[in-house]
């Protein structure tokens, strides 16, 4: 498994998404944990999750504390950066909501150390900006959380490049991470991308596998990854890592998974060197 940074941490290059095991079509927590180890046991040190991954009202943190019984049954656990997040609420309808203010993610931040089982979380990211709450204010809280210890490392969500500037400045310089939606089919965060890379920030895209079910279609825009996943021998998914991490070295996708089976196949796509060729006929295709 190559390496990529977050901050000042050595993690995989592919990380892995919690979100599956804890929404709507969630399996049991057997083949979660599963699904975990098998995470683990291909190299993956870097897994995401956040406290608002639940289905049910009373039972935020639900994804946060599978990822940490599934961390302590296994014998590599202790090698993994969890990032969590704070600020994106499900009051348990379908629906989600923000809270963006200081002193909620604060509170946040604490259960969230409760429920993970450590004394400072390793990334903790401000999930969404809460559009009743100024921005610097939110990552306000981010910045004391680091300087008490709680949080070894500030990252941020669903954000834009204003935004990413902001948070950098108002961490002092210190912002490990953006983390926001990018894939085949939705690249409106390429100008966040870009911007990572200029500032040597950790780009962490999620929902990495937008537009790859389309691959296979005749006629379909995004047939060049099926394409090159056949003459690769290897899936469409594999394909469309493989191309993230040749886009930039601050690029750390996290696609989500909830069978074994399917984290072994992302953690494979490390290993996976497209040509310049490959990447730039995938770039083009949309």
């Amino acid at each position: 498994m190559q390496t990529r940074r977050i901050g000042t941490v050595e993690v995989s290059a592919i990380g892995l998404g919690g979100m599956p095991m804890s929404i709507e079509g969630r399996p049991d927590e057997a083949r979660s944990i599963a699904a975990i180890h098998a995470a683990l046991d291909a190299g993956v040190t870097f897994i995401d999750t956040a406290d608002a991954y639940h289905l049910k009202a009373g039972e935020v943190g639900h994804n946060e504390e599978l990822i940490a019984r599934a961390l302590a049954s296994h014998d590599r656990g202790r090698d993994v950066l969890v990032a969590t997040k704070g600020g994106h609420l499900r009051p348990g309808d379908g629906s989600w909501t923000q809270d963006g203010r200081p002193e909620y993610l604060k509170q946040a931040c604490e259960a969230s150390l409760k429920r993970l089982g450590v004394e400072a979380i390793g990334l903790y990211q401000f999930h969404r900006p809460d559009p009743r709450v100024p921005y610097a204010e939110s990552v306000g809280a981010l910045a004391e959380l680091l300087d008490e210890g709680k949080i070894v490392q500030a990252g941020i969500s669903n954000a834009n490049p204003d935004q990413i500037r902001e948070a950098n400045e108002v961490l002092g310089g210190r912002l490990a991470s953006v983390q926001n939606q990018f894939s085949p089919a939705f690249r409106s965060s390429q100008p966040e991308l870009e911007l990572c890379d200029e500032l040597g920030v950790a780009f962490l895209p999620w929902s990495p596998f937008g537009g790859i079910t389309r691959a296979g279609g005749l006629g379909s825009s995004f047939a060049p990854f099926a394409e090159v996943a056949q003459a690769h021998g290897v899936s469409p998914h594999q394909v469309c890592l493989a191309w993230m991490l040749a886009l930039s070295p601050v690029v750390v996708p996290i696609p989500g998974s909830s069978r074994p089976e399917t984290a072994r196949d992302s953690a494979a796509a490390a290993d996976l060197t497209l040509t310049a060729a490959e990447v730039e006929r995938l770039s083009a295709a949309a």
